[in-house]
């Protein structure tokens, strides 16, 4: 008895530790299902026109992650509505790592203050995976008109545009972005009126501004850095807090404007849709903070102004939190808004 009694016990036993095996087993399954992760092409969904920079910017990571991970990372231009229809599409997009967005300070930060109505929650609705770069915007206006309007810095626009209120063009890549938003804040703290134009991206937005057809515009400075290298546009000053090092010569707008406090700079990162899984966020980030970190994409994006960026989810979820916070007053003390 005592042996057939030994017998019995070491058989629970196993079978315990058997079920213990299998339910480590079954645990452990969706993180080697992560593992496979790409197994086809990843989309990256930029919420504007091309050309602009949110389009500069992923188009440069696209290959840089290709290259990574062993799968093509295709950009996808959705535009409209501020961008907020291109991150609506992320966000009610399977949660699988296979749609991106890059957002912009515009979808994360001031829409939601902006808009009475949003399609999707900025923080709820995503997961932060990086910011990929920090942008000043610029105010330019088209080189020829300039000279026959006799603007030639800042002071110049504002004397210009008071003289002729309702009369100057104020083009945008769209309702809601940091563009158009830098020129509210503008004409709020300027005492100017100018008749805005929202643009589907920087890019169609800037031929109008090459043709004469629009008189001034707070473009993000890589999209515009090409047109005032050329000679066609005229930079009056940078929005941001401090002088930008791709023009060094080109004061800000607080300076040169004797607009004490003004500043409205961009910013551009990627997120991916609520619930995707932490291991391939994390595996994004790291790949895109070393590829931001290598010497070439250093030099190619500080040329165009933008800052690389390269944060942790974390820290990027933080920052967007608090961008949100500060882009609500802002708005507020613009006055702008978007039905």
């Amino acid at each position: 008895m005592r042996d057939t009694h030994l017998t019995t016990r070491q058989i629970s036993r196993r079978q315990a530790l058997l079920a213990v095996a299998a339910t480590a087993l079954t645990l452990a399954l969706p993180v080697a299902a992560q593992s496979t992760w790409p197994s086809r092409p990843v989309k990256i969904v930029v919420p504007f026109a091309p050309g602009g920079t949110t389009d500069i910017l992923a188009r440069a990571m696209a290959p840089e992650l290709s290259r990574a991970f062993g799968q093509s990372f295709i950009v996808e231009n959705r535009a409209g509505a501020g961008g907020n229809l291109g991150a609506d599409v992320v966000a009610k997009s399977p949660a699988d790592g296979y749609t991106l967005l890059m957002g912009t300070v515009g979808t994360h930060g001031i829409n939601k203050a902006l808009y009475d109505k949003m399609p999707f929650d900025p923080v709820k609705d995503f997961a932060p995976i990086t910011l990929v770069a920090g942008v000043p915007n610029v105010m330019i206006v088209n080189a020829e008109k300039a000279r026959s309007m006799g603007i030639n810095n800042v002071l110049d626009f504002i004397r210009v545009a008071k003289a002729n209120p309702g009369k100057l063009n104020m083009a945008s890549s769209g309702n809601g972005t940091s563009i158009h938003l830098a020129g509210e804040l503008f004409k709020s703290m300027s005492g100017t009126f100018m008749l805005h134009f929202p643009y589907r991206g920087s890019s169609p937005a800037l031929l109008d501004m090459l043709a004469g057809t629009m008189d001034v515009m707070f473009d993000n400075l890589p999209s515009s850095m090409p047109h005032i290298k050329s000679g066609k546009l005229k930079a009056l000053a940078v929005t941001s807090a401090q002088r930008s090092a791709a023009l060094p010569d080109v004061p800000t707008i607080e300076e040169a404007g004797k607009l004490k406090g003004y500043e409205a700079s961009s910013w551009f990162g990627l997120l991916a849709p609520a619930g995707t899984p932490p291991d391939i966020v994390s595996r994004i980030q790291q790949e895109v903070a070393k590829s931001l970190n290598t010497p070439a994409m250093k030099e190619k994006l500080l040329a165009q102004g933008a800052i690389p960026g390269g944060n942790t989810p974390q820290e990027f979820a933080k920052m967007i939190d608090s961008e949100i916070k500060k882009w609500a007053q802002v708005v507020k003390a613009s006055g702008a808004k978007v039905d």
